[in-house]
């Protein structure tokens, strides 16, 4: 909730602080260097020192971070909020998805999953949807959004508090310290899950960073309202697509995250061109879908194939696979908005993202195929041969 929270906040801020665009862009790449940095050895902490003791410190600053957002009067106490909300999402998207499957146990490693990804985009829709309503009803927005954020990190902090650390850590083994990968044998399917969810996660980073200003001229209205209410359905979409697929072959999963992807990205070019803010919503909730399909068959790749205690270790190499380009392709966007236009940035963002996912559409075909062609030739030769 924490990530997407100050979304709504920031036109608010922009006229009590006073700060461009350009700077807001600063505001931003302060959340994506405090998670990329905390990406690379989050992982590699929380499988050698255990979950508990890396999730507790991150909490901790997840609430300094709220307290700055409450009180910020400075550009600098807001670069502080989102560079410690970077840090604290960076440690729950590792230590903490691996604390939820490891207490799922050895036979619900795909429900672990499944509630470890539902969580991340619960809270993402969560978090817009809730700030949204705050800013467009009361004169001051911050001190109730980021009240009712504090609270909940308190629970968060005494329900991992109180519950068992049935994880050995494993601080005694000699390993040294690197950037994040798995095991030889389980790094294809870390990669492959990256394939899709890098696409479908820079997808609704794009979408939260620059739908509403995509929005304003079509809709011809600015409200911080209509931004965490697209948001929220977005994530909405990424939850209901993971329970629909929960039951389905994790290939199948991919192929709904790959579609959605190139979906979305064709509405995108198709709403900006007609002006259509119809076409502009669905390629959001499209957005949506894709991210949860990726997200849910990454995470079900890794719990099923990644040791327990490596597992915290793939989460960072899988989330810094997708956030890194979800962090940089939007700035990349706003870069080519200022040099040239809005439609052409969008453009652009689209059809890089399309071709990723079909990219991996075709790489998910060809390696499937040969499995499927080798079961056949084995079962000709076995009919042959009686």
């Amino acid at each position: 909730m924490l990530s997407n929270s100050p979304t709504p906040l920031y036109a608010y801020w922009q006229q009590k602080i006073g700060f461009s665009s350009g700077t807001l862009t600063l505001i931003f790449a302060a959340y994506i260097i405090g998670l990329i940095t905390t990406l690379l050895f989050a992982g590699q902490l929380a499988d050698r020192y255990g979950r508990k003791r890396l999730l507790v410190p991150g909490l901790i600053g997840a609430i300094l971070a709220t307290l700055l957002f409450e009180t910020a009067n400075s550009v600098t106490l807001l670069f502080l909020a989102r560079l410690l909300t970077g840090i604290a999402v960076g440690i729950v998207v590792t230590a903490g998805m691996a604390l939820v499957v490891d207490h799922a146990g050895p036979s619900k490693l795909s429900s672990g999953a499944l509630l470890a990804s539902m969580a991340i985009v619960i809270g993402a829709g969560l978090g817009p949807l809730f700030a949204g309503i705050i800013v467009q009803y009361k004169p001051e927005p911050t001190v109730m959004t980021f009240t009712a954020e504090l609270v909940i990190l308190l629970s968060a902090i005494i329900a991992l508090i109180v519950q068992p650390a049935n994880v050995r850590s494993h601080e005694n083994e000699r390993r040294q310290w690197r950037l994040p990968t798995v095991p030889g044998h389980s790094l294809g399917h870390v990669l492959i899950g990256i394939a899709f969810f890098g696409p479908g996660i820079s997808a609704t980073s794009f979408v939260l960073s620059l739908g509403p200003s995509m929005l304003s001229p079509i809709l011809h209205v600015q409200s911080p309202l209509i931004a965490g209410t697209t948001a929220c359905a977005m994530f909405g979409v990424a939850v209901a697509i993971q329970l629909g697929i929960k039951k389905a072959a994790v290939n199948l999963i991919f192929l709904v995250s790959g579609c959605a992807t190139c979906g979305a990205m064709t509405l995108l070019i198709i709403a900006l061109h007609w002006s259509s803010a119809v076409l502009l919503i669905l390629a959001a909730l499209l957005a949506g879908a894709a991210q949860g399909a990726g997200q849910l068959g990454g995470f079900s790749l890794i719990a099923q194939h990644v040791p327990d205690n490596r597992r915290a270790e793939a989460n960072a190499l899988f989330n810094l696979g997708g956030y890194l380009p979800a962090g940089l392709l939007p700035i990349l966007t706003g870069i080519i908005i200022d040099v040239s236009s809005l439609e052409v940035g969008a453009f652009t963002l689209a059809t890089l993202l399309g071709l990723a996912a079909f990219v991996a559409l075709i790489a998910l075909t060809v390696t499937t195929r040969p499995r499927r062609l080798q079961k056949k030739w084995c079962v000709s030769i076995t009919r042959n041969q009686d």
